[in-house]
């Protein structure tokens, strides 16, 4: 019998059929653009039109995939080639925001179809946000006209909650903020933005994206100053901005002080020192002394921690404000920063539970320390002059 195997019988002519989701499909974005373009050129410049035939051929062309080269075409009339160019070599379309006259009115409507657009295809929604990331970064290789455009659309897509603040982070670009792009941009972004809405709308998209402190980074380091953008933006009719800069370069210079003084306080740094360490920055800064005391209370009382017992951290406040007295002393040499020291201390004992009996001594040692003395001697004259009055 031999050893050699028998080889099985095998079927010919079998196919093996590629599973539909297994294909891939080549990238050729030149067949959408051409149906896109060609759309767009019947509809003209009726945006409710455009609006309509862009709703429609989201069901038969395939918007996800190529949806980097729908909002090319809407926004320049074509493909963008790195740096902001036309292709060449692709069909373009005449009816897009860049031909758009350039007016708020114009720039509302176009904002509306995509607002349109995007409520129809959500999907659209990250990739219209990327999109003008994109363009953002592109301005350079824009006309002056376009860019006015694309700052007016982008305020009022901002204004009505389309797009995320977070965008703003391409104008931080360090190639177009060195020539003043970024700067001369954000003067028409806000315009329509404020516009649109109002300052605090603005502030609270700034904020929530992280960067209601991030105005300066518009200039260059030698112009990243308050006192520049300031008169910049106040020169462009844009004054509630700037004071809202300039405010927000208070908070976080309080915020900067803040910290230090915790710091030297745990470096164990003299009296002396911190004190005269944060007169130079009230005047640095030109920070009132009624702000000063606000910091310094705050400073004093989050150093330490605190006992947890309502009869024991009593003892404990009166010795740790015994020894920090002089620094609370230092700043309160007019009566206006007493009675905010006083709020403040009010306000501490009845936000902490445990500090709740603990106000009137705490009082009490201020005043023996002459820290609260101009106040309570005007209170004791007040209720003298009150009892002698004639009935």
């Amino acid at each position: 019998m031999s050893n050699q195997r028998v080889q099985k019988p095998t079927l010919t002519g079998q196919r093996f059929k590629t599973r539909k989701r297994d294909e891939k499909k080549v990238f050729d974005p030149t067949q959408f653009q051409e149906s896109i373009v060609q759309g767009l050129n019947q509809t003209g410049s009726d945006l409710d039109a455009v609006a309509k035939f862009l709703d429609a051929s989201g069901a038969k062309l395939d918007y996800r995939r190529y949806a980097e080269t729908l909002f090319d075409i809407l926004v320049a009339g074509g493909m963008l080639a790195p740096g902001g160019t036309l292709s060449d070599d692709l069909t373009r379309t005449e009816f897009c925001l860049f031909t758009a006259q350039e007016d708020l009115e114009t720039m509302q409507a176009y904002a509306q179809v995509f607002n349109k657009l995007i409520r129809r295809y959500k999907y659209l929604e990250k990739g219209f946000e990327e999109e003008i990331k994109k363009l953002l970064l592109f301005l350079k290789g824009f006309t002056e006209s376009e860019r006015n455009k694309l700052a007016m659309l982008t305020g009022i897509l901002l204004a009505n909650g389309n797009i995320s603040a977070s965008i703003l982070n391409s104008l931080y670009n360090e190639n177009l903020v060195k020539e003043g792009v970024s700067a001369t941009f954000a003067v028409k972004l806000f315009k329509s933005w404020i516009h649109e809405k109002d300052i605090a709308s603005v502030a609270g998209s700034l904020r929530k994206v992280g960067m209601d402190n991030r105005l300066l980074e518009l200039f260059p380091a030698n112009k990243r100053s308050c006192e520049h953008f300031s008169k910049y933006f106040t020169d462009a009719g844009l004054k509630e901005l700037s004071d809202f800069a300039r405010n927000q370069q208070a908070i976080g210079s309080r915020k900067e002080l803040q910290k230090e003084l915790q710091e030297q306080m745990e470096r164990g740094d003299a009296f002396r020192d911190i004190i005269a360490s944060a007169k130079e920055e009230m005047k640095k800064n030109n920070i009132s002394e009624q702000t000063m005391i606000s910091i310094v209370w705050t400073s004093v009382m989050s150093y330490v921690e605190w006992n947890k017992k309502e009869e024991l951290v009593t003892e404990q406040a009166i010795k740790h404000l015994k020894q920090y007295s002089p620094l609370l002393k230092a700043f309160t040499s007019q009566g206006a920063s007493e009675i905010l020291l006083l709020v403040k201390m009010q306000e501490y004992c009845y936000d902490n539970i445990h500090f709740m009996n603990s106000f009137q001594k705490i009082v009490v040692l201020l005043y023996k320390g002459k820290i609260l003395f101009c106040l309570a001697r005007r209170l004791w004259w007040t209720l003298i002059l009150f009892a002698i009055a004639p009935v």
